[in-house]
């Protein structure tokens, strides 16, 4: 199971990001254990300065406007 975070502060961006990974992880059948991250602090953590933020794995795979669904599946393996 992959863990994925999306860093925002709730804006339409990450919240359509959100939704986005969701929509991929349930087409190729990955089981996810999908987090949003909103807290300012938590996600400065991460060094990400332009949201939304991915986060697969521990590891910051994406900053800054909405990643297309060929990116997020390539994340999912």
């Amino acid at each position: 199971m992959k863990s994925i975070k999306v860093l925002g502060t709730g804006c339409a961006n990450c919240n359509a990001t959100l939704k986005l990974v969701e929509e991929v992880a349930r087409e190729k059948g990955v089981d996810i254990q999908l987090e949003k991250v909103e807290e300012l602090p938590e996600i400065m953590k991460y060094g990400v300065m332009s949201t939304p933020g991915v986060v697969v794995d521990g590891k910051v795979v994406h900053a800054g406007g909405i990643p297309d669904r060929a990116k997020i599946a390539g994340w999912l393996g």
